[in-house]
């Protein structure tokens, strides 16, 4: 049972997941913008044209505060949505251990007298070797 919940956990919380859901969440929240658009300029437009109905200044503007309260609303819904992921995926990132970068190398091996030497240099200071050139050294000035 143990691992079936640890299964279930990674599944629910993968990005793709998360991001599904935070557009189901915009998706019915912007449905609601449409219906405004339609119920409250699209129809009366209609029925202003065909004759069925005729409006008042107050009407419109009526009709005007409620589409504006819908776009509020949206805009708030993804506000929120935004703030939960953010906070999500901060939490998410502290729960993971940083994996060490490792450092370049400064010194190297003298392929003569393997004493240790500084990476830049093109002759062993224990032997006096002058060293082969590498593909990574840079050419002396």
């Amino acid at each position: 049972m143990k691992k079936f919940i640890e299964e279930f956990k990674a599944f629910a919380l993968r990005g793709n997941m998360l991001d599904m859901a935070i557009g189901v969440l915009i998706g019915g929240a912007f449905s609601s913008i449409v219906t405004s658009l339609t119920d409250n300029f699209i129809q009366p437009i209609l029925n202003v044209v065909t004759g069925a109905a005729t409006y008042g200044l107050q009407d419109v503007m009526g009709f005007v505060s409620t589409f504006v309260s819908a776009l509020v609303n949206f805009f708030i819904m993804a506000l929120v949505l935004f703030c939960i992921l953010k906070a999500f995926n901060k939490l998410m990132v502290l729960g993971k251990k940083e994996e060490p970068v490792a450092a370049a190398p400064t010194t190297k091996k003298c392929p003569y007298c393997c004493s240790e030497i500084a990476i830049e240099a093109t002759r062993c200071p224990h032997c006096t070797a002058e060293l082969p050139k590498e593909a990574g050294d840079k050419q002396p000035v």
